[in-house]
């Protein structure tokens, strides 16, 4: 099975909102990490608004950041949210196995669902936090800049 660009981007976009530490960050700067189109990241934060797993704040000073914690939001979730079809093979499409006298009794069909529920049991183990742990230097990758520390007013 091959994943869209759509929820590769998606992941990447989680990815780094998980690496910034719960700042907001700016759609142009993960565009940028990622080179990729600004428009194209505004297209896929959609979804993930919509599932709670982003969450936007508007104006000057907004961004994205994510809806709940890096380590709740496993892949299966985002790949669920951002792929349009699971259709393996066409007997999989709603009308594409009409033709095929073996639709209700295939074993090619059986074999390919439980491949399917292989892959998203997978999926289902991993997190975006699993996925930042994995490269101790993803923030200086990604070019994030390091959080600061507050001086104390005096």
């Amino acid at each position: 099975m091959r994943l869209t660009r759509q929820t590769n981007y998606a992941i990447r976009m989680l990815m780094y909102c998980a690496a910034n530490d719960g700042r907001l960050s700016r759609v142009p700067d993960i565009a940028k990490a990622y080179s990729v189109s600004e428009l194209f990241l505004f297209k896929i934060l959609q979804p993930l608004v919509e599932n709670g797993l982003v969450e936007t704040v508007r104006g000057r000073n907004g961004g994205v950041r994510l809806g709940k914690s890096a380590a709740a939001i496993t892949v299966f979730d985002v790949v669920r949210v951002t792929e349009e079809s699971f259709a393996m093979a066409e007997c999989f499409e709603v009308d594409g196995g009409a033709e095929c006298p073996l639709i209700d009794s295939c074993a090619l069909n059986s074999a390919l669902r439980e491949a399917l529920g292989a892959f998203f049991e997978v999926l289902a183990k991993y997190t975006i936090a699993d996925l930042i742990k994995a490269r101790p230097n993803v923030r200086s990758l990604l070019g994030i800049e390091e959080l600061q520390p507050q001086l104390a007013a005096g």
